[in-house]
């Protein structure tokens, strides 16, 4: 996770300071790249304690194609409670914890004109299986005409699927990157994809590729980045899935697990949103 942590001091080195929707202002570069070899380890912050529990269960619902916070909840997460209990958000929302057309709902069931729907992910794991050099396996969860259907607007917008020698890489786009709170959670959570879609499709998992616009760092966050960077990074852990599972969407939080993982403490700080 070097080059995680080297973009991170970057960024509160070299950043611009800017202003943004959320009242909290931030120290901002914009267009970076990071990559990470599955061959190396599980990309697990080790500076601080990941949530993994949450990454697994976030993953699990955007599979799921679910809007409703309550299925999250039952996972045991509850990081979008904030977005659903936003106060721009609740005259919106058509019942009691629904978010909008958020990421699942994009990914299993995009609304084309004619009123059908796209499982987009369904469709990407098809081709490939069926196609791999496809260059159009792509699922986009940026929906220009739905985005104020949502309770927030997707910030990691899309995803693309690569297969060369057995193996399978993906590569994503992230337009507003929370350094500290956010882009580890998102490391971690587009890896695991990554490996359980490589495992239903009968790959290797590859590379992931991170692709990072708006990267930002709040300043109420500047002394928890600080005591961070501080800290000797520990050896990756090695993720293990349950083999006997060959369709995304059997995966359980039972058949997700990180094996010798070992960090520093939780450094706690508020999410903007």
């Amino acid at each position: 996770m070097k080059q995680y942590l080297n973009l991170l001091r970057h960024t509160l080195e070299n950043g611009t300071h800017k202003p943004n929707r959320t009242g909290i202002d931030t120290r901002n570069i914009f267009g970076q790249t990071m990559r990470f070899n599955m061959a190396d380890g599980f990309p697990a912050m080790t500076t601080k304690k990941l949530a993994f529990n949450a990454v697994k269960a976030e993953l699990l619902w955007f599979i799921s194609g679910s809007s409703d916070v309550k299925d999250l909840q039952k996972l045991g997460c509850r990081i979008w409670d904030a977005n659903a209990e936003a106060d721009y958000w609740k005259p919106k929302a058509r019942f009691d914890g629904d978010l909008g057309r958020v990421y699942g709902v994009q990914w299993r069931s995009w609304q084309t004109p004619d009123n059908k729907t796209v499982d987009q992910l369904k469709n990407a794991i098809a081709q490939i299986k069926k196609n791999p050099n496809d260059r159009r396996i792509i699922v986009s969860a940026w929906n220009p005409g739905e985005l104020d259907q949502m309770a927030l607007p997707p910030c990691h917008m899309f995803f693309q699927f690569f297969v060369a020698d057995g193996k399978l890489s993906l590569s994503m786009y992230q337009r507003s990157c929370d350094m500290f709170l956010g882009v580890p959670f998102n490391i971690a959570s587009y890896s695991l994809l990554l490996h359980m879609v490589a495992q239903v499709t009968g790959l290797k998992p590859g590379e992931f590729v991170h692709i990072l616009g708006d990267t930002h760092i709040y300043q109420n966050h500047f002394e928890q980045v600080r005591e961070q960077l501080t800290r000797t990074p520990y050896p990756l852990p090695q993720l293990w899935l349950n083999s006997e599972i060959k369709d995304i969407e059997q995966f359980t939080m039972d058949d997700i697990k990180l094996i010798n993982y070992q960090s520093h403490p939780t450094i706690k700080a508020q999410m903007a949103v």
